[in-house]
């Protein structure tokens, strides 16, 4: 670690000659700066939201945007350490490395299935519930992705009630040349993994349409975990007018994978390869509409209106019990979801003159309707073998429960950007919140003996309904003390509901509070950001995220059985306090300014500080957040010369806890420490006329490690992570 010390000082002491050399001479047209900036961040590859894009404001925020054409990695498996590699301070779950599923997480937020960002595909929703169940269960493919946009805590205004911020997929269209573009990719890696992605576009005059098709099979290095999986993505686009567009977009998605279950502690020592769960399985089925109306009033007037459907469902079968105990060989346990969800956001946006200066307001409403229906019960018969069979072996009298959670949300927006003079811009913002949720259905009660058989059953009929409304509001300060840098102060209130079907699933690892309380509480970010003509861009921010009621796990002794198991409740408030940084220069063009040859070097280091204040139960107070590593650093090496490209990525995260009791072992390992650990990842791309090849070793040194303890599926226990994997890919592209 010194020697990456000694290079981040190195760089920083870059920075700081960069910011000197500025001179006075250096242009205030606000204009000229937008554009100026906009291209320097592009040339390298580090790009973050312009002040105003499309239908929503960004000044004064922390943003980043990750351009896929850009980097190099393992895109097949959508190997997230590697796509994420230049976004400061998250923490991404690694427990399967096809890339079925995302899990990340930011400034010490619970990285599982993206649930603490507002998570969406061309700017509306995908999480399997936004209010009630905010999982992602569903990812866009990385062969779709033209880029990735994330902004933090301040998005909360715009986007709605969440802690972590907004991660919006912006997928590939055809591009605006007339006639058919075609692309076919296949990429073959270790453990049998094979992934076919084909897209076909056309664009002539008023009409774009593009269409995406991705089939994957194989699987992981420990046994009884083959998965396959089928995504489409299909857009129209048509073009009315000058004035106005309309596009419809369609996704489907369904995978199927078996799940090899986690490990304890002594297991995961003696070989991380090991299997004690031969029967568990999971299923996903997505199907997701939009349609986006665009409409230019005039020059200064634009109304966007999206209309977003979902109705999908995911099904989980296998055993749940602790895994330090054998599998009982008896009926497993099935849980199975429903979601049929719509939604409609209309934004308008104006731009106007404030001391002859341009300004812009945009004003926004928002209503979602959420339906979830979940069920638990157990599984058909089949009771012996490994087969997926997701039918209740009692239909008409569930063993455990059986609810419906319909929510709705009512939200009003605004924010303004003030351009004060060319060097001082504020932005103030306020959204008004309507939300309600209900949980309508049975759970039964039940006590079991030491040896797991029921001693006790009792029905208990459970109907909840919950309205809230609240407002919350935001101030963004900023100022460029030249053109190509600037300072910003954000500071923004923060809302998280409770979802009354997290509440009620029968799980031995875990026990949910039936009291738990909304979340509140705020953001802020001062920031300093910049670019030096091509040759460096520098984004340094400090951050503090203060949770009331965070909602999170205690381990607990079951008086009884004496197991020990997770408590779900509203622990305590907590504070988040962090420095992160991101640095990237081009080596070469430091020597030599129209070098064709480019050696660029990134640094991304976050550090962060989480800790549990006071709350109900006092023997927390003062111990670590779960899931925060208080050193995140990533760094690189990117070497492109004519047609090849080629990086050297290195990870490195410092020990973190699984629970909030900051317990370093358990017996069943839902709870414990997550070791340090370090990854070294290579990804190789040459383009020789159409065709492309992509090559990569990730985990180079063969790391053992994990990244996560699970209480449930695809656990319980430790999921181990990826060993040595090698991946080839094959691409052939028509643009006519």
């Amino acid at each position: 670690m010194m020697k990456n010390s000694i290079v981040v000082v190195g760089i920083c002491c870059l920075v700081s000659n960069a910011f000197a050399q500025q001179t006075l001479k250096d242009t205030m047209k606000v204009d000229v700066a937008e554009v100026v900036v906009k291209d320097q961040a592009e040339k390298m590859s580090f790009m973050r939201l312009r002040n105003v894009e499309a239908d929503a404001i960004y000044a004064s925020k922390k943003s980043e945007v990750i351009v896929l054409s850009d980097i190099n990695a393992n895109t097949a498996s959508n190997n997230a350490r590697q796509i994420f590699s230049k976004v400061a301070g998250l923490n991404i779950f690694e427990n399967e490395g096809a890339g079925l599923q995302l899990g990340i997480g930011g400034r010490g937020l619970n990285p599982n299935r993206v649930s603490n960002f507002n998570t969406r595909q061309n700017g509306y929703d995908i999480s399997a519930d936004a209010l009630g169940y905010p999982e992602s269960y569903y990812t866009p493919a990385t062969d779709l992705v033209e880029r990735i946009e994330i902004v933090r805590g301040a998005a909360s205004l715009q986007y709605g009630t969440q802690f972590g911020g907004f991660i919006n997929f912006k997928l590939k269209k055809a591009k605006e040349t007339n006639g058919l573009q075609l692309s076919q990719k296949n990429t073959m890696a270790s453990f049998g993994l094979f992934t076919s992605s084909t897209s076909l576009a056309y664009h002539k005059k008023k009409w774009n349409t593009y269409h995406f098709y991705q089939y994957k099979q194989g699987s992981s290095w420990r046994a009884y975990s083959n998965f396959n999986q089928h995504t489409y993505f299909g857009n129209f686009e048509y073009t009315i007018n000058a004035k106005s567009k309309i596009k419809f977009e369609q996704t489907y998605m369904y995978y199927l994978a078996q799940q090899p279950g986690g490990l304890t502690d002594a297991q995961f020592a003696n070989d991380p390869s090991q299997v004690y769960r031969t029967r568990n399985w999971f299923e996903v089925k997505w199907a997701l509409s939009a349609i986006t109306y665009d409409y230019s009033i005039n020059s200064s007037w634009k109304i966007n209106n999206k209309f977003f459907y979902l109705n999908a469902e995911r099904n989980a079968l296998g055993i749940l019990g602790f895994i330090n105990r054998a599998d009982p060989m008896k009926e497993r346990d099935l849980l199975t979801d429903q979601y049929n969800n719509f939604g409609n956001e209309t934004r308008l946006l104006h731009t106007f003159q404030y001391n002859s200066l341009p300004s812009t307001f945009i004003i926004g409403a928002r209503y979602y309707q959420g339906n979830t229906y979940r069920q638990q019960g157990l599984a058909n018969a089949n009771t012996t073998g490994n087969k997926n069979d997701f039918q209740f072996l009692n239909p008409e009298s569930l063993d455990y429960s059986d609810f419906a959670f319909p929510s709705k949300n009512i939200a009003l927006f605004s924010e303004f950007l003030f351009n004060i003079n060319p060097r001082w811009s504020i932005t103030p913002g306020l959204r008004y919140e309507i939300i309600n949720t209900q949980a309508k259905g049975f759970y039964n009660d039940i006590q079991r003996n030491l040896a797991g058989t029921i001693i006790y059953k009792n029905r208990i009929d459970d109907n909840r309904n919950s309205s809230r409304n609240f407002a919350l509001a935001g101030l963004g300060v900023s100022f460029k003390p030249t053109e190509n840098n600037e300072i910003y102060v954000n500071i923004s209130q923060n809302y998280r509901s409770i979802n009354f079907n997290d509440m009620r699933v029968l799980n031995p690892n875990l026990i949910v509070d039936p009291n738990l309380k909304d979340e509140s509480g705020m953001s802020m970010d001062i920031g300093f950001r910049g670019s030096r003509s091509t040759l460096i861009t520098y984004d340094f921010t400090f951050f503090l995220l203060k949770y009331n009621d965070r909602i999170g796990t205690l381990l607990k002794s079951d008086t009884s059985t004496y197991q020990i198991y997770r408590y779900r409740t509203n622990v305590a408030d907590s504070r988040n306090i962090g420095l992160e940084s991101f640095v990237e220069t081009d080596i070469v063009q430091w020597f030599k300014k129209d070098a064709k040859f480019k050696l660029k070097y990134f640094v991304n280091i976050a550090f962060i500080n989480a800790i549990y204040l006071e709350g109900e139960d006092l023997s927390i107070k003062g111990n670590l957040v779960e899931y925060v590593p208080e050193l995140n650093f990533k760094t690189g090496l990117q070497v492109k010369r004519s047609n090849f490209s080629g990086s050297l990525q290195y990870t490195y995260l410092t020990q973190q806890f699984a629970d909030a009791s900051n317990a370093t072992e358990t017996s069943n390992a839902v709870g414990g420490i997550i070791p340090a650990y370090s990854v070294v990842d290579l990804s190789m791309d040459y383009t020789w006329k159409k065709l492309s090849i992509s090559a990569g070793i990730n985990n180079v040194l063969n790391e053992l490690y994990f990244t996560r303890r699970a209480d449930g599926y695809p656990g319980p226990g430790i999921l181990p992570s990826d060993p040595r994997t090698y991946y080839v890919g094959l691409q052939y592209s028509i643009n006519n």
